[in-house]
């Protein structure tokens, strides 16, 4: 214990062992039941620091020591474990503490394995990480029908490193555990239902809540008396299996980072390659030597703080009004029938579950728009996400009309309309006319004024922005704008709505392009602006490849779109100065309909397009993919510090939020900012950091 380091924030969860007779389920003697509990309840699930680990050694002690025939492992009502105690990261500064907790992990977890009593592990509510780790150190394994499991180490930039990596495919298989522990940790943490679990062969048996524990017993009494044996497979011969596992991992990592070497999928990868050969010793070993060089680099604490800080943010909005002045909102008008507006319909009917009428310029439009929500609807209820009965109750609340008195009744307009400023300022104004004195007015524009758009209303203190991120039921990002003129009504009804969306919200200051826009129209108009001054594409596409991005950026802009990155451009220049510069290359590109410097080949592979090369216009002075890097992240840098100063934001951490949550910046590069704090580039640039020393670092 002297090599493990004290944790302050621990939670101790608890090990209660108790003794349950197994004679009424037709065994002889006892099961040694532990039950884990941190004596909270479910808004803290029981985790594992040290003196957590330390509870469930003694307990295990304990019931190794009594006459039971076997020992099990269950947790609280409704919560198994949800793995190691990540708070206590930070207090962790030495390699020695590092390495002593996962010894110490694995010290404790393998006496369930090791032991000469059976053991069983009834995971009776959600199990992640450490927690379903715990659960493959024994015997076999339980799980509750509605109970959710998953190993999301790589996700965070740890690996399973308590007996995950080496267990696992040796119990399923190589393919089923990279599917486990690469595919899932990197497609946004997907967590594997009970029926999923049983499938891949994680667990034994699944059982529904109402009776879960009273049929674990009978599970273990069946097994221990011999009236049930469980069948094992050896995986470890075919070479060919575990060598295509480790392919597809590293296919998916590429893919998930762009191309960069990240620290925590190859580890993993590699930990999953030598269980084949490895001893359990010797799998555990290594376990503890790569989770110990993690736990101590950048990207883990930076993924903490990622992590930590969106879940943060999730519960509470900064700035938000009292929540009680929040109006009730029972029906919703949406302007425009295209993708974007009927994305905005779809996710308010789904959610507010009231009803939204659309309107546009013609029927046919509008038809378009509600075929389109109809069919979402159908695709829902295929994969099984939503009841037919559901499905047609929401069909009978949407509903289209030219016109726009249907919006009289509503308390909630929001509009998707072109992005032009006098076309919305009409709108709204026509929309004064028809909609009561409460009813709030939104915009989902981009780039333009909100109080602008509120300029000759009688009631410009309704107006708000409320900003969207396509597609609309994936990207969990919120901008909500006020103006000067937006009062704490509209502003509090506004969160409210988006908590029954389920977004994630920053409370931005009403101005051109809000957080997450304007920093990436800054970004790539140096990338563009690279590439105008006569530098390759290739080059200047690949200058922010090191950091692992999801996308190039160029892909980024063919996603974008031209017309749209140049529209939002002009904005900027207009209103915030030159920095912002009109590119002669995309402005050819929109004329040409050009859309991407790309084209995908038929094997998926991206090979540049010949009619946008045609129409570069370079000048004569090329950089290299290193000063387009830094140039970059110097103007990202730049425009950060002046949105600070603003009052776009309030602080650094939202402008962090905004980009991982709007434009996908990596959670194991932390916040936007304290990378560029770690990179040198913050005081290179503006004279200080965004970040006291420290956050998302080991650096102190």
């Amino acid at each position: 214990m002297s090599d493990v380091a004290t944790t302050p924030e621990e939670v101790i969860t608890q090990a209660i062992v108790r003794e349950v007779d197994l004679t009424p389920f037709g065994a002889t003697g006892t099961l040694s039941l532990i039950t884990l509990d941190n004596g909270l309840d479910h808004n803290r699930p029981n985790t594992f620091g040290p003196q957590s680990l330390v509870a469930l050694n003694a307990a295990i002690t304990t019931a190794e020591a009594s006459s039971s025939e076997a020992i099990a492992i269950t947790g609280k009502p409704f919560i198994f474990a949800a793995g190691a105690d990540l708070s206590g990261i930070a207090y962790v500064t030495d390699e020695k503490h590092a390495l002593g907790f996962g010894k110490l992990g694995h010290d404790v977890f393998r006496r369930l394995g090791e032991g000469n009593k059976p053991t069983f592990a009834f995971i009776n509510g959600l199990a992640l990480g450490g927690g379903l780790e715990v659960g493959l150190h024994c015997k076999y394994r339980t799980l509750a029908s509605t109970a959710f499991t998953a190993l999301p180490e790589v996700f965070l930039g740890l690996l399973p490193g308590w007996g995950g990596a080496t267990l696992l495919p040796k119990l399923i298989g190589p393919e089923k555990a990279v599917q486990v522990i690469i595919l899932n940790a990197l497609n946004n943490n997907t967590m594997l239902r009970a029926k999923d679990a049983l499938a891949l062969g994680v667990v034994d048996a699944v059982f529904d809540p109402a009776d879960y524990l009273e049929k674990s017993i009978q599970f273990a009494a069946n097994i221990i008396s011999g009236k049930k044996t469980i069948e094992r497979a050896d995986f470890t011969q075919d070479l060919a299996s575990w060598e295509k596992a480790i392919a597809i991992g590293k296919a998916a990592a590429a893919k998930k980072y762009g191309g960069a070497d990240i620290a925590a999928p190859r580890k993993a990868l590699e930990l999953i390659a030598a269980a084949r050969t490895n001893s359990l010793g010797e799998g555990f070993d290594a376990e503890d030597r790569e989770l110990t060089s993690l736990t101590m680099s950048d990207p883990l604490r930076a993924s903490l703080y990622a992590f930590n800080l969106i879940q943060k943010k999730r519960k509470k909005v900064e700035g938000a009004p009292k929540a009680a002045l929040a109006r009730k909102v029972t029906k919703v008008g949406v302007v425009g029938a295209g993708l974007m507006a009927s994305q905005l319909a779809l996710i308010m009917l789904r959610n507010l579950k009231v009803p939204v009428v659309i309107t546009d310029l013609d029927q046919e439009r509008i038809d378009k728009g509600l075929t389109y929500i109809r069919a979402e609807l159908a695709k829902l209820v295929d994969k099984r996400r939503m009841s037919s009965e559901t499905a047609a109750r929401l069909s009978t609340l949407v509903s289209g009309s030219l016109d726009k008195s249907g919006f009289a009744d509503a308390n909630f307009v929001i509009e998707a309309i072109f992005e032009e400023l006098s076309l919305k300022q009409k709108l709204f104004t026509e929309l004064e006319g028809i909609v009561s004195e409460e009813c709030i007015l939104a915009t989902n524009t981009s780039s333009l004024s909100v109080e602008r758009m509120s300029e000759g209303l009688l009631h410009p203190e309704r107006v708000v922005g409320f900003h969207f991120f396509n597609p609309v039921a994936v990207m969990p990002l919120l901008e909500i704008a006020r103006t000067t003129k937006t009062d704490d009504a509209t502003t509090a009804t506004a969160v409210a709505i988006g908590k029954e969306l389920k977004k994630t919200m920053v409370i931005v200051k009403d101005s051109p392009a809000f957080v997450v826009n304007r920093l990436l129209t800054r970004f790539m108009g140096e990338i563009t602006d690279a590439i105008d001054e006569g530098t390759p594409p290739d080059i200047a596409d690949s200058a922010m490849k090191p950091l692992g991005l999801p996308m190039s950026s160029l892909e980024l802009l063919g996603l974008v779109g031209p017309g749209v990155a140049l529209h939002v451009a002009e904005t900027l220049h207009a209103n915030l100065g030159p920095r912002y510069l009109i590119s002669p290359t995309m402005t050819a590109f929109v004329r040409e309909g050009i859309r991407t410097f790309y084209i995908k080949n038929e094997d998926g592979t991206l090979s540049q397009n010949p009619a946008a090369i045609a129409l570069l216009q370079q000048g004569s002075t090329a950089s290299t993919a290193e000063q387009v890097r830094v140039r970059a992240l110097t103007a990202l840098a730049e425009e950060a510090r002046m949105m600070l100063d603003e009052g776009v934001v309030a602080t650094p951490q939202e402008i962090d939020l905004c980009m991982l949550l709007g434009c996908g910046w990596p959670m194991h590069l932390g916040g936007i900012l304290p990378y560029l704090d770690r990179e040198g580039i913050s005081e290179a640039t503006t004279g200080k950091r965004f970040h006291a020393p420290g956050v998302a670092s080991i650096a102190n």
